[in-house]
């Protein structure tokens, strides 16, 4: 899988991807990411990409052209399943939607930046909007950055353990249970019987009960 990310400030997210799952995800060959600095097609001398917004308010807008350019060049070097803009108002990023994300071969992420991106942009070029929360960034590299790192931990191969991710919260619509190590008794604190028996049946219905009641608790909402 081959995932783009366009930005006015790649560098701020370059060393999230030499760690980690996606660092691991890359070295097995099952993951390639790639930054694109937008100031590389910006205008001019100064490589200008952004400009004051049309009907005056505050805040800069990033121009059309230097977008249109960099997008134009990657897309005629292969098709995209998703052209996805990383935004406030976009489709609130859930797991369902990193599964069906994580199935597809590429994908061109853009970053936003500063008050935003020319409307033209995403009506032209964007197939999808997507937003990691109500409130606002400085940018949406740390969205793109969050984003990749999801799709890599659910691919195949990249987790030691095959089934980890499928018992990751939000998998099958709850969160997770509570999950315990050594020592059994730490403070006085002690693991739940249950998880000390050895029979897995009665553990892993332990762990659905646990799931819902933490779920009905905490974000009675998935329930809904």
């Amino acid at each position: 899988m081959r995932i783009d990310i366009v930005s006015v400030i790649p560098e701020l997210i370059a060393c999230t991807f030499e760690h980690s799952i996606v660092k691991r995800a890359q070295n097995k060959g099952l993951l390639e990411v790639h930054l694109h600095n937008l100031h590389e097609y910006g205008l001019g001398k100064y490589r200008q990409v952004d400009d004051y917004p049309y009907g005056g308010g505050p805040g800069m807008v990033l121009m059309p052209e230097p977008l249109a350019h960099c997008l134009d060049e990657l897309l005629e070097e292969r098709s995209y399943r998703e052209v996805i803009f990383l935004t406030p108002d976009g489709e609130p990023l859930r797991q369902p939607l990193v599964n069906k994300l994580s199935l597809n071969e590429n994908l061109l992420l853009l970053a936003g930046h500063y008050k935003g991106v020319d409307e033209r942009i995403r009506e032209r070029y964007i197939t999808l909007e997507i937003s990691v929360g109500d409130y606002v960034l400085s940018g949406g590299e740390l969205p793109a950055a969050m984003l990749t790192d999801a799709i890599a931990r659910v691919l195949p191969g990249v987790l030691g353990d095959e089934t980890s991710a499928l018992t990751d919260s939000f998998q099958d619509g709850l969160l997770a249970p509570p999950v315990y190590t050594r020592p059994a008794d730490f403070r006085g604190m002690k693991v739940p019987d249950v998880l000390l028996s050895g029979d897995h049946a009665a553990i892993e219905n332990w762990r659905h009960e646990q799931a819902l009641r933490r779920t009905r608790q905490r974000r009675p909402d998935l329930l809904e």
